[in-house]
């Protein structure tokens, strides 16, 4: 099994387009019909789809945090910095965690990029 993953709506549409190409299971918030949900709404959205979610938005980190710290299971998030990793790095580490990592890897994680 892989990592089935779910953009938020910050991600540029070309990383999901390469991820894609690359055959790694992506579904972006806009495509679930979930554009300008809350952030806690598309975590739980994401661990109900059983996707861990890749997002550029900080607000993420603390939601997670949160999560950790008052043990509320969650499927897991990605995240890069906007200035810290170019569209290619970030479907370089997204396939890779993708394709070697279990669901269970990174439930209740926060992984971040660059790896």
């Amino acid at each position: 099994m892989s990592i089935n993953l779910y953009m938020d709506e910050n991600v540029p549409l070309p990383v999901t387009e390469g991820l894609r190409r690359r055959d790694v299971d992506v579904l972006r918030v806009q495509d679930d019909g979930r554009k300008g949900m809350p952030d806690p709404i598309i975590l739980d959205r994401a661990a109900e789809l059983q996707r861990v979610v890749f997002t550029q938005d900080e607000d993420f980190l603390a939601i997670a945090n949160r999560r950790q710290q008052e043990e509320v299971n969650f499927a897991g998030v990605i995240y890069a910095h906007q200035q810290s990793v170019t569209v290619g790095d970030s479907i370089r580490d997204l396939e890779i965690i993708a394709k070697v990592n279990e669901p269970e890897d990174l439930a209740n994680c926060v992984q971040y990029l660059p790896l």
